[in-house]
C-alpha cells in the first residue's frame, strides 16, 4: 500500500464518465489512498452511464495544501464545473504546488480553463477537445497516457489501464 492515507480528490458533476471515475478510484484505493469525490454541492450526481455518485465533500471546502493529488475525469462533467472560479482556483493551486493532477478525456477542458496548460507542453484527451488544447498552447500527443511534469494525461476510456499505471507511478514518485 504505497499511497497509504494520501488524500486524493476526484472532481465530479452530473455526466461524469463513470469508468474514468470508478476505475482510477479503485486502483488508488488498492494502493491505500483515501480517495474523496468532490462536487459543487453534496447532492448525488448521475454519471454518463447512469451510475449514481454521492460527493464526499464540496469543492469549495477543499484546500490544495491538504491534498496529495487531484483527478479530473471526463464525460460531460468537466464542461459544467470548469465555469466556476472555485474549481479553476483549486486546479491552479494544485498545479502551482507541483502536485500530481490526473487528467483524462474531457478533463483537459478544466485544465484549459484553469490556465495550467503551458505553451509547448504535450497533452491528450478526447479528440473532441484536441483543438481546444492546441489553442491553449499544448502540443497534441495521440498517446494512451503519459506524464508531462506533474500532470498525468490519459486519452479515453479504453486507455484507463495505461492512465492508471502512469498515475500510480507519478503519485509514488511525488
Amino acid at each position: 500500500m504505497r499511497l497509504q492515507n494520501k488524500i486524493i480528490v476526484t472532481l465530479i458533476a452530473e455526466g461524469v464518465e463513470d469508468l474514468e471515475y470508478y476505475v482510477p478510484l479503485m486502483r488508488l484505493q488498492e494502493e491505500g489512498a483515501k480517495v474523496l469525490s468532490a462536487g459543487m454541492d453534496l447532492k448525488p450526481v448521475k454519471g454518463k452511464s447512469g451510475l449514481v455518485i454521492t460527493p464526499d465533500v464540496t469543492i469549495e471546502s477543499l484546500k490544495a495544501s491538504e491534498l496529495y493529488a487531484l483527478i479530473l475525469p471526463g464525460g460531460w462533467a468537466p464542461d459544467k464545473i470548469r465555469r466556476y472560479d472555485v474549481v479553476k482556483n483549486l486546479v491552479k493551486e494544485m498545479d502551482e504546488a507541483n502536485k500530481v493532477i490526473g487528467i483524462i478525456c474531457h478533463g483537459g477542458s478544466i485544465a484549459i480553463s484553469a490556465g495550467i496548460i503551458k505553451k509547448g507542453q504535450r497533452a491528450t484527451g478526447s479528440t473532441g477537445i484536441r483543438d481546444d488544447l492546441v489553442n491553449a498552447g499544448a502540443v497534441w500527443a495521440d498517446e494512451a497516457a503519459f506524464r508531462e511534469g506533474n500532470q498525468v494525461w490519459g486519452r479515453v476510456v479504453a486507455d484507463i489501464p495505461d492512465f492508471n499505471r502512469e498515475l500510480v507511478k507519478a503519485l509514488i514518485e511525488q
